[in-house]
């Protein structure tokens, strides 16, 4: 498996993509209760290569990433050749920006001189989607990339 099994709610939103994707194996509804009845490990191995291609299409549209610490934002552009970053730390140790108040502090407080911008850009690994999800398991969502947009301007 490349990336990560579907969660049963996740699988249950997909139920008709998941009938489909059956199809295209040849697989009819019976076949597969007797699959999953008497070969779990059949049944298990479709289901790993779905997700695997649910997640390949996800990643693939893709265009935007946010991940958000107490103290750190980390937004994300992931463009044809690589992923542009933009990175927001505060110093100040009681701010919690992943709470609303400590949100409010930083918009704010953008021009606080312990309020520090960076930002960067890294080439993708031979295999751009798994770059992509590891930020995910690292606690990325995607996005519509406003923030990303917003933060762009100012620093330009």
């Amino acid at each position: 498996m490349k990336y990560k099994r579907l969660s049963k709610e996740q699988l249950e939103e997909l139920h008709q993509e998941f009938i489909t994707f059956l199809a295209t194996q040849s697989i009819t509804a019976e076949e597969w209760e007797d699959i999953k009845k008497n070969k779990p490990q059949v049944a298990e191995e479709e289901i790993d290569v779905f997700s695997d291609l649910v997640w390949d299409s996800v990643l693939s549209k893709a265009e935007y990433l946010e991940h958000f610490s107490p103290n750190q934002m980390h937004l994300f552009k992931l463009e044809e050749e690589g992923m542009k970053l933009i990175a927001i730390k505060i110093d100040y140790p009681d701010i919690d920006i992943t709470t609303r108040e400590g949100y409010e502090w930083l918009r704010n407080n953008l021009m606080d001189e312990k309020v520090l911008f960076y930002n960067s850009k890294k080439e993708y690994s031979s295999d751009p989607n798994a770059d992509r999800f590891d930020l995910i398991l690292k606690g990325a969502n995607i996005t519509k990339g406003e923030l990303f947009t917003y933060f762009e301007s100012l620093i330009d």
